[in-house]
């Protein structure tokens, strides 16, 4: 029996909004590792709206063959095959990038991984690079819309290690990693785009 595709509805509501900050962010860019890649929805349509990146997905394994099929179905240049890529496994790419991509994964992942995914930041991008990570955040230490808590608690119920992050310290473990925050965009949904950029050599 074939594999179906994947779909995120997330995913296709908020790819528009998102596009436009890369296109100003990414525009130049060359090299860009997306953390968590999911369906591979945003890769197709980034990869064709943005031709002059090559787009690196990657995710655990088990995401990796239904993200194929939309990388086949789309048949780009710029998505190369994509990789492997646990926070937990030791071996990461060796390859660095100009820019990294994260959308959605900081509040699902436990932050002891977002923790190491910040340490290893400083191995994957370039003096220059940038990071781009979309998402909900707090402020603070508040939420910034009952929506937003309505979706902490739910994250919660489904995994004591989820939740919404406060942005003041994950600012902080991206400093720690020699970035500095280039921009903390308003998006749909009180979704937040930061952009930070590695300055340190």
């Amino acid at each position: 029996m074939s594999q179906e595709k994947p779909f995120s509805a997330a995913s296709e509501r908020n790819r528009g909004p998102i596009l436009e900050v890369l296109r100003e962010h990414f525009a130049d860019r060359q090299r860009v590792l997306e953390i968590g890649s999911g369906s591979g929805q945003h890769a197709v349509h980034f990869a064709a709206a943005l031709p002059h990146l090559v787009w690196q997905c990657s995710d655990r394994a088990e995401a990796l063959p239904g993200m194929q099929l939309w990388l086949d179905e789309a048949a780009l240049p710029n998505t190369p095959k994509p990789l492997v890529l646990d926070l937990a496994q030791a071996d990461w790419p060796a390859t660095r990038y100009d820019a990294v991509y994260a959308a959605n994964i900081l509040h699902i992942i436990s932050w002891e991984q977002v923790q190491t995914l910040f340490a290893r930041l400083s191995a994957l991008l370039e003096p220059g690079g940038k990071l781009a990570v979309y998402g909900p955040f707090n402020y603070d230490g508040a939420y910034t819309a009952p929506s937003n808590a309505d979706f902490d608690n739910w994250l919660k119920a489904r995994g004591a290690h989820m939740g919404i992050r406060d942005f003041e310290a994950v600012d902080e473990l991206a400093n720690g990693a020699g970035l500095r925050l280039r921009a903390d965009l308003s998006m749909p949904a009180n979704n937040r785009c930061l952009i930070w950029q590695r300055v340190s050599t």
